[in-house]
């Protein structure tokens, strides 16, 4: 059974099929290929810093060489928090029910919008679809374990049920009756004072 995205309200749980909404599927997409000089299509790879090693798609995937050139695999790295300390792995939220909260629509403003997600459940809970008729939900997301979790946003529109996903962030809003911060004059003249009988 595919993994869902289960959320609850008032004590009544809906579960959630979901398909990611890019901007591929809504668009389509075209790629410029570069081609070899025998026409083969070319591959991306990265040297490291010291040009000893050739990095091909796919291979950070599994792990990274730390600065002294040593393999870590993925198994073996740590989050670190801005202080140094290992952090603790948050699980992934897929299929473990998540409590909602009512929240403003001005709150997605201070979000960092990372993927949108569509919607389908087989069961809509009649008090959840009359919450999302008239506001945002908000729960905590994961889709996979990592070292920080998600917000995840609830709407509705005519199209459907949608999961907005990213992480908060603080933007420092001005009060209509606060003044802008001051900028300094920068000297920008590059005149150098040029001496023309040097020409």
């Amino acid at each position: 059974m595919a993994r869902q995205i289960a959320v609850t309200l008032d004590g009544n749980t809906t579960c959630f099929d979901f398909k990611k909404v890019d901007r591929t599927k809504l668009y389509g997409r075209r790629i410029r290929m570069l081609l070899d000089g025998d026409g083969e299509p070319c591959t991306r790879a990265s040297l490291t810093a010291d040009g000893s090693t050739l990095i091909r798609r796919g291979m950070t995937a599994q792990g990274y060489f730390d600065s002294e050139g040593t393999w870590v695999p993925n198994g073996e790295l740590v989050g670190l928090d801005d202080d140094g300390n290992a952090m603790e792995l948050v699980e992934s939220t897929l299929g473990v029910p998540q409590p909602l909260k009512r929240v403003s629509a001005s709150r997605l403003l201070d979000m960092r919008l990372q993927a949108v997600y569509a919607l389908d459940a087989e069961d809509l809970d009649p008090g959840l679809e009359a919450a999302l008729m008239g506001g945002v939900l908000e729960f905590q997301f994961n889709y996979r374990p990592d070292y920080r979790s998600e917000a995840g946003f609830l709407v509705r529109n005519d199209q459907g049920v949608f999961a907005l996903v990213g992480t908060m962030t603080d933007p420092p809003w001005l009060d209509l009756d606060q003044a802008p911060p001051l900028v300094e004059d920068i000297d920008d003249d590059d005149s150098d004072d040029l001496d023309f009988d040097f020409f």
